[in-house]
């Protein structure tokens, strides 16, 4: 893949972003979760095989993965869905897009056992991203998961949200 971002590659992004948007919603999605794991591996294949550029091709596995994470029904199917397409991703020619991708499935397995119950540990929160982590401070309902990121979340910003979300009148009144 070369690092050509001429207006074909953007017009290429942006196909395989509606492709993504058209997976993503598919009625037979939760159907058959072995065929939709085939057919999105075999996305992610083309994609990685044909756009000629890496961030662009980057761009669409990632919209994919969190396309995928807020539509499966727990850290199970999720962690069966990535074991699946993951491989693919070796496709890609920059180390670092393919450990952005692997650190945002970690992201969303957190966040996905977080949905089921699970309240993290420090060390469980300081090995997800920062963006993982605010996204947990943002959309968390759970007082002990904000407990534990307003106390170890990486940034002051997203410690203060957490600490702010946990101390609402809102989140008390549930």
């Amino acid at each position: 893949m070369s690092g050509d971002t001429g207006p074909d590659v953007h017009a290429r992004t942006s196909a395989y972003l509606r492709d993504v948007s058209m997976l993503a919603s598919s009625p037979n999605r939760d159907r058959d979760r072995d065929r939709g794991r085939d057919r999105d591996r075999a996305f992610v294949a083309e994609v990685l095989r044909d756009h000629p550029d890496s961030m662009g091709a980057k761009t669409v596995v990632v919209a994919l993965v969190d396309a995928t994470a807020r539509g499966v029904t727990g850290p199970e199917e999720f962690r069966q869905w990535a074991a699946g397409v993951l491989p693919e991703i070796e496709r890609l020619d920059v180390e670092s897009y393919r450990e952005f991708i692997r650190r945002r499935v970690d992201d969303w397995l957190l966040c996905l056992s977080v949905a089921d119950g699970h309240v993290p540990t420090p060390g469980e929160l300081a090995e997800v991203t920062d963006w993982m982590q605010r996204h947990l401070a943002e959309g968390s309902r759970s007082p002990a998961v904000l407990a534990v990121v307003a106390e170890s979340a990486r940034t002051r910003k997203t410690r203060n949200i957490a600490k702010n979300r946990a101390n609402s009148r809102e989140l008390k009144a549930e």
